[in-house]
């Protein structure tokens, strides 16, 4: 359950679900990054491949503070998916900023915070993703989330 403070909840605003997930990968920084940031690496990992339906996979970025995302696929039951968002903060091979929205709920924005820092000869990766709509959304998007990082390991690591 979302926590509140004092002054938050008697100006009548409550603090919206979060979540927040660390993994370590066997890969270095820059190759985290770029499987973030590069359209044909992320076709390598994003999407749970026993739900994809071969081949529909896409991916556009313009990698660029106010710059445009968009990650696109078909279930193997017919059924569209697309997410995408805005860049609102990028520092290479450290951390990325952007806004997240699937197409059948763009009111429902939220914000994702990848960083990324060394460890040994590997990357600590820590995902924050805040605003969600409700817990629900949050609890969807932790077990969602959990998978693709999975994944995200196996391609790069």
């Amino acid at each position: 359950m979302a926590s509140q403070s004092g002054t938050a909840r008697d100006a009548g605003f409550t603090t919206r679900p979060s979540l927040t997930i660390k993994r370590r990968i066997n890969a270095a920084p820059a190759k985290i990054y770029a499987a973030w940031t590069d359209p044909k690496k992320i076709i390598g990992w994003f999407g749970v491949p026993a739900k994809l339906k071969e081949g529909t996979l896409q991916a556009e970025t313009d990698l660029r503070v106010g710059g445009r995302y968009r990650i696109s696929f078909d279930a193997a039951d017919g059924e569209h998916f697309q997410v995408g968002g805005v860049y609102r903060e990028i520092v290479p091979n450290e951390r990325l900023v952007f806004s997240w929205a699937w197409h059948s709920t763009p009111e429902r924005e939220s914000l994702v915070t990848i960083s990324l820092q060394p460890d040994g000869g590997g990357t600590l990766l820590t995902l924050h993703h805040e605003q969600f709509f409700d817990d629900a959304a949050r609890d969807g998007h932790e077990k969602g989330w959990n998978a693709l990082l999975g994944q995200l390991e196996a391609f790069a690591g």
